[in-house]
């Protein structure tokens, strides 16, 4: 579903150069749950914005579906993220004026589907993590595991087979970390979800299907 061949990113201003990658390879089967792991400033989020295009790597190969996408236009990079890649983020990023539906609904926007099927779809996202009762709730109304849960049936409602997730955990207790990578897991096993998660919770990566670990910008594990 996802392979990465010997992809190096370097970051250039005028007086430095920075290594953020360094000759990574990886293949990741469809319907794995894979975690990334390492020290603050390895390159992991560096690694995720690539795989889910982004940011393109500075030399080597991305592929997503069996698809190399190094010749891809822009417009072209922006149709596959929206039609089979979905981002959740430690940080939410939900909008506040929108209520909990109309958030969800936001991928969809970008696409041919009518209002009453966008409706459809955010109701059953919702559904999916628990929170129909709270589709006319604004996010300021939420708890943080509730934001996050809003923020995974917004990346799902498109029904993406890539699921990528930064720090989804990050910024919850344990009760609530773990009622989300409840739901991560059951995404991953019940519909066969692709999923890339980094983390810096080495309980949340020992549930996954498997661990790759960074060191300055390298794959060492």
């Amino acid at each position: 579903m996802i392979s990465l061949q010997q992809v190096e990113k370097v970051y250039r201003t005028k007086t430095v150069e920075t290594l953020a990658l360094n000759n990574i390879n990886l293949h990741v089967d469809k319907g794995e749950f894979l975690s990334i792991m390492g020290p603050s400033g390895c390159g992991k989020s560096t690694l995720l914005n690539i795989i889910g295009l982004l940011d393109e790597p500075s030399k080597g190969e991305v592929a997503i579906a069996g698809k190399p996408v190094h010749n891809f236009r822009d417009k072209e990079l922006a149709r596959l993220r929206n039609e089979k890649i979905g981002f959740v983020f430690q940080s939410f990023h939900l909008i506040n004026d929108l209520s909990v539906a109309d958030n969800v609904e936001l991928p969809l926007l970008y696409r041919n589907v009518s209002a009453r099927e966008r409706r459809r779809l955010a109701e059953e996202a919702l559904a999916s993590v628990g929170l129909s009762n709270r589709m006319r709730h604004f996010p300021g109304q939420l708890s943080g595991g509730q934001k996050q849960r809003v923020a995974i049936a917004r990346a799902i409602v498109g029904r993406p087979s890539i699921l990528l997730a930064d720090e989804p955990t990050g910024n919850l207790d344990s009760v609530m970390g773990n009622e989300v990578m409840d739901i991560l897991l059951g995404l991953n096993r019940e519909h066969a979800t692709t999923i890339v998660m980094v983390t810096h919770d080495e309980g949340m990566a020992h549930r996954t299907n498997r661990l790759v670990r960074l060191f300055d910008g390298s794959q060492v594990q």
